[in-house]
Formats: C-alpha cells, sequence, structure tokens
C-alpha cells in the first residue's frame, strides 16, 4: 500500500516510492514516498510559518497535548507496538515495553512544560551591580530538525519530539528508512491533538535528500540526530552555526567483581546484551569478569542464553528474531569470523540460522577487534577475564567511545573508583550499562556523542536563555 508523510496537518503524496520490507519475512509491507528536497524545504517552510502560533501557547496548553499524546499511545499500545514489530523485527514483548517507555516520555515532557523557568540573577553582587533588577528567560529556538533511528521508531522519536513541544518548538521529523511507520502513526495520534497544523511535520526519504536539506536550511535552528558516529559528524561539519545535539554509538562495557551473586546479574547480562537483537546504543558488548567467578559467569551466561526463544518478532515468546537487514546479519558472521581468525573461541552462536543472526557469546578477545573497539550493533558479547578492577577500568576506557558503562561489586571503594575513573557519560553501579530510563540525562563522551537527552536536558538544549535587566537607578 502507498503511505503519504504529514505536512500541514494535511497526508501528501511524493512522485516516487521505495518499498519496505519486513526483515523477518522479507515480504513488502508498504510504499513509503521519497520526498524532494523541494518538498523537504516545504515542510521546513511550513514549520517556520507554525512558530508563531506554537510560541502563542501557555505552558498548561503545551503540557495537555503532550498529555493527550500519552493518552492516545495508552489507548492504541497494542497497535504501535504491532508496528514496530512489523517493520523493526522486534520482539513483541521489547516492542510493547518501547510503547510503555514512550507514553512515560510523553508524560515527563508534559510535567517539565509547566517547569520551564529561567532564573533570577543576582545583580548587586558586582560593584557595578546596584539598584538593577535581573532575570533570564528560556524562550523557544525555532525550527527544530529530527532524525532519528530504527531501533526504538517511538521512544526515540519521543525524546525529540515531546522535549521540542515542551519548549515551544515546531518539528521537522525524518524518520529511519526502516521504520517509516512508527513515525506516521504518530502523525497520526498527534493529527487527533491541539497542537497547531504544521508545528509537527513527517517526511519520509532518503537520508541524503531530506537530512541534508535540514542541515542546510537557514530556517532550522537545530538538529537533533540519533545515529551513527560518521553520519553525526558530517552533520556537525555541514551544521554551521545551528545547536546540534548527537546521540552516537557506543561499545558499552561492564565490569563483573567477584563476590557478587551471579544468580542475579548473569539474567540481566543476557537481557542486556541481547534485547532487541542487541541493537541498542547501550547494548551489553563487552564484560570484564574477575578470574575468582570467571568460569562460573560465563557457565550460567551461555546456559541462559541458549535458552532464548528464535522467532518471528510478532509471537509474545520470542526473544531474538531477525536483525534490521540482511547485510548486517553478514557483517556480524564476518566480524565474528574475524575475530576467530585472530584466536577468540565462539562460545555459543556466531552463525545465521533460519534467516536470524544467533545471539553470540565471544571470549578471549583482542581489544583492537571490530567485535570489541567498534560498535557491534547485534546480538554479540564478548566475555574476557580481567585479574583486578584496575585492568577492567582500563579495558572500558580503551575505546573511542564513552557512553554508559556498568559494575557490580560488593566494596564501595571499588565502586566508587569507578564511578570517577571511568570515561562515559553514565556509570551504572551494581547494573548492566544498558539501563535507562526516560527522564535521566543520557548522552556520552568521545565518538558517543554530543549534548544530553532527558526530558529537562533536551529542552534545555531546545531554548535559547535570554536575560532582561532593569536599572532601577
Amino acid at each position: 500500500m502507498n503511505k503519504q508523510y504529514y505536512v500541514n496537518g494535511e497526508w501528501k503524496s511524493s512522485m516516487d516510492f521505495a518499498e519496505l520490507q519486513s526483515p523477518h519475512t522479507k515480504g513488502v509491507i508498504a510504499h513509503i514516498p521519497q520526498a524532494t528536497r523541494e518538498e523537504v524545504e516545504q515542510a521546513i517552510e511550513v514549520a517556520d510559518g507554525a512558530r508563531k502560533q506554537m510560541a502563542t501557547l501557555t505552558a498548561y496548553e503545551r503540557a495537555a497535548i503532550l498529555e493527550h499524546i500519552a493518552q492516545l499511545f495508552i489507548d492504541n499500545r497494542q497497535q504501535a507496538a504491532e508496528i514496530i514489530s512489523l517493520e523493526a523485527a522486534k520482539p513483541m514483548k521489547y516492542a510493547l515495553g518501547e510503547i510503555d517507555r514512550t507514553i512515560e516520555t510523553y508524560k515527563f515532557a508534559a510535567e517539565e512544560a509547566k517547569r520551564l523557568t529561567g532564573e533570577l540573577i543576582p545583580m548587586d553582587a558586582a560593584k557595578n551591580g546596584a539598584n538593577r533588577f535581573g532575570y533570564t528567560i528560556e524562550e523557544p529556538i525555532g525550527v527544530i530538525g529530527a532524525i532519528t533511528p530504527f531501533n526504538f521508531p517511538q521512544n526515540l522519536v519521543a525524546h525529540k519530539v515531546g522535549p521540542a513541544i515542551a519548549a515551544g518548538n515546531t518539528i521537522v521529523l525524518k524518520p529511519a528508512s526502516q521504520t517509516p511507520l512508527s513515525a506516521l502513526f504518530l502523525a497520526e495520534l498527534i493529527d487527533q491533538t491541539a497542537l497547531p497544523k504544521g508545528a509537527f511535520n513527517v517526511i519520509t526519504g532518503s537520508g541524503r535528500t531530506v537530512g541534508d536539506a535540514l542541515v542546510e536550511s537557514d530556517k532550522v535552528k537545530m538538529i537533533t540526530f540519533t545515529g551513527s558516529p560518521a553520519v553525526g559528524i558530517g552533520i556537525r561539519n555541514k551544521a554551521g552555526l545551528k545547536k546540534v545535539a548527537l546521540e552516537l554509538g557506543s561499545n558499552a562495557g561492564l565490569i563483573i567483581d567477584k563476590g557478587v551473586d551471579l544468580s542475579d546479574i548473569v539474567p540481566k547480562c543476557v537481557m542486556g546484551a541481547f534485547s532487541n537483537q542487541g541493537q541498542v546504543c547501550i547494548s551489553l558488548q563487552r564484560a570484564y569478569v574477575m578470574d575468582d567467578v570467571f568460569e562460573e559467569f560465563l557457565e550460567q551466561f551461555t546456559v541462559l542464553t541458549k535458552q532464548l526463544v528464535v522467532g518471528s518478532p510478532l509471537e509474545e515468546t520470542t526473544d531474538i528474531s531477525a536483525m534490521i537487514h540482511p547485510s548486517e546479519q553478514e557483517r556480524a558472521v564476518n566480524w565474528v569470523n574475524e575475530a576467530v581468525e585472530q584466536g577468540a573461541e565462539i562460545v555459543v552462536g556466531g552463525s545465521i540460522d533460519n534467516g536470524v543472526f544467533m545471539p553470540t557469546i565471544l571470549t578471549n578477545v583482542s581489544p583492537t577487534l571490530k567485535v570489541s573497539c567498534q560498535e557491534v550493533f547485534a546480538p554479540i558479547v564478548i566475555v574476557n577475564r580481567i585479574s583486578s578492577i584496575e585492568e577492567g577500568i582500563a579495558a572500558i576506557n580503551d575505546s573511542n567511545y564513552g557512553l554508559q558503562a556498568g559494575i557490580f561489586t560488593n566494596d564501595i571503594q571499588t565502586a566508587f573508583t569507578a564511578s570517577k575513573q571511568l570515561e562515559v557519560g553514565g556509570v551504572m553501579i551494581n547494573d548492566i550499562p544498558t539501563y535507562r530510563v526516560d527522564q535521566m540525562p543520557y548522552g556520552g563522551v568521545k565518538e558517543s556523542g554530543t549534548g544530553k537527552e532527558g526530558l529537562k536536558y533536551a529542552i534545555h538544549e531546545m531554548t535559547e536563555t535570554k536575560l532582561v535587566v532593569w536599572n532601577n537607578n
């Protein structure tokens, strides 16, 4: 079926369409319009024109709109999850979990819309500040270009759309080419709210055409992007003086100290490594396990990994399904083969069975191999032996990335040292690095990007601080 994109509260068609295939069945599920540069520019024009109307909304009204979006997701939870499962091959249990988080994200955005305040400046703290009254106000930045990935096609969109609306901005959304149906479904929901027409627009098409038009337009005041470092760096280089928030890749690491309760930890590690086929920015990719517990950890980890249910993403019992694209599965196999040639051992997995790349555990992996030092974005985890916590911290830090890391330990001093020394945006004590709730500040260092998501923090990026000073002399 031919889909339409959404601009100015209207559904529009393009001349060209691209086939959208199910990653699981390989069947065609829709034909997606491929917008031209002119069509993208028209959408930007519309968003720019809607700024005045957005600016007149009160905080109460913006919050009510966001609450309404959350309620519409509650009312359409099953359908929203099925769309994710169909287009991204995300197993239903995780797709439903994503919709639950999406609802929370819009609720947090609604709450933050009411808390968007500046601050009083103590002018008389300066020698020349007597009898002056100063304060700041946070004003909407304008048109926001949002470019989103396939792995969380509702919740990572919500992390851009929610704070943009809360701050009073207008949006042009370019969803990932593999997951446009979720974004178009969001447009159907937003169309039912009181959001001014033109304030939210969805344009589908090639990353190059749509993305470049957004990045190069003078009317777009900020680009918020989640995706690969290569594309993110390209955006940064082209963006000029625009604000840019980049959520890029990672190869999240975890340290497991001696003396911890493995029966509690191992199920979390399996979830962290293999949920959504490992296609998560903070997927557990590298585990560094102390000598004393290494054998036992690896054994329990292997047993639970072998119990994962592989199958259709639409079945509620499925744990693992096809990755987003056959070429990605081939890449995963190639990276595993390279590792094995260089001395790594496959504990389980490493191959494609019935069109699904199987969950894979590798051990004895050199830090220079792709499965270790690059973002694997596949159900692959390496488990290496360490003889000291310092060795584990050094191994995690020996990376171009730094999004989140974790440590399991019963020693408070060890935990504190790790929290100080790990070079990442977030340290999870006694949890996997894959842990995230949606209101926390989320963002990394090094090639993991710039800027923070999490509603309050994203809103701050999406506003301009204006200073007002009254001279009472």
